[in-house]
C-alpha cells in the first residue's frame, strides 16, 4: 500500500503547542499522567495507564511508525512548558489520499485550556495543506460521548457507527463511530473556523 512521505523528524508547531516525535524514553514525561488518569484510557483500544503498560503503548506505537503504518508524536505545552500527552497519525493510505488523525489523549490539566484545538489545527493543516490528503477519518468508541463531542466540535461529519467493530482491552467488543472532514471542507469550512478559534 502506498504511504504518505513524512520527514523523520516532523515537527508541529505554534505559539501554544508543540508536537514531535514519540521517543521511547518518552514515558518519563507522560508517567505521571499514565499513574493518576487511567480514565484517559477507558475507552480506548490500548491501554496505557500505569509504566508498564505505557512503555509497551510507546514501543508499539513506534515500532508502527518503524512499520509505516502511523506516524505518533508526543505533545508539548508552551503556555505551561509541560509534557501534555500524546496523538498520532495513522490508517496512512496515499493511494486513496486518506489517514486518520487518533490514539490522542491529554492528561486533565491540559482538558478544556484551548490545547486541542491548537493540536489539531496543527495536525490537519499538514495533513491537508502539506501531505496532500483528500480525506480525514477520526474513529471514537460510540460509547464516548466526550470524545464524539470533541471531534464534531472540528467540524466533522459522523458518517454512522460500525457494529462490533474492535476488540476493546477487556476482551468486550466495541461499536465504532466514524467521521471525517474533506479537503473541501476544510478549505471552506473548517480551516477558518479553527484559525478563529485558536486566535481569539
Amino acid at each position: 500500500m502506498a504511504t504518505f512521505s513524512f520527514p523523520t523528524n516532523l515537527q508541529l508547531e505554534d505559539d501554544r503547542a508543540l508536537l514531535r516525535p514519540l521517543q521511547l524514553d518518552d514515558w518519563s514525561h507522560l508517567l505521571s499522567i499514565s499513574e493518576k488518569e487511567p480514565e484517559n484510557w477507558k475507552y480506548g483500544l490500548e491501554n496505557a495507564s500505569g509504566e508498564g503498560n505505557l512503555k509497551s503503548y510507546i514501543a508499539k506505537a513506534i515500532q508502527s511508525k518503524t512499520e509505516d503504518l502511523a506516524f505518533p508524536f508526543i505533545i508539548f505545552d508552551k503556555q505551561v512548558q509541560a509534557y501534555a500527552g500524546s496523538t498520532r497519525y495513522y490508517q496512512l493510505n496515499a493511494a486513496h489520499g486518506r489517514l486518520a488523525i487518533g490514539y490522542s489523549w491529554i492528561g486533565n490539566d491540559f482538558k478544556k485550556t484551548g490545547l486541542n484545538s491548537h493540536v489539531k489545527y496543527l495536525m490537519l493543516h499538514f495533513a491537508f495543506d502539506s501531505l496532500g490528503a483528500e480525506r480525514i477519518e477520526f474513529m471514537a468508541d460510540a460509547r464516548n460521548e466526550q470524545s464524539i463531542r470533541s471531534i464534531l466540535s472540528l467540524g466533522a461529519t459522523f458518517e454512522g457507527s460500525l457494529r462490533s467493530h474492535a476488540i476493546c482491552p477487556d476482551g468486550t467488543r466495541r461499536d465504532t463511530s466514524v467521521f471525517s472532514i474533506l479537503k473541501k471542507e476544510w478549505l471552506e469550512l473548517v480551516k477558518p473556523s479553527l484559525l478563529r478559534k485558536i486566535n481569539s
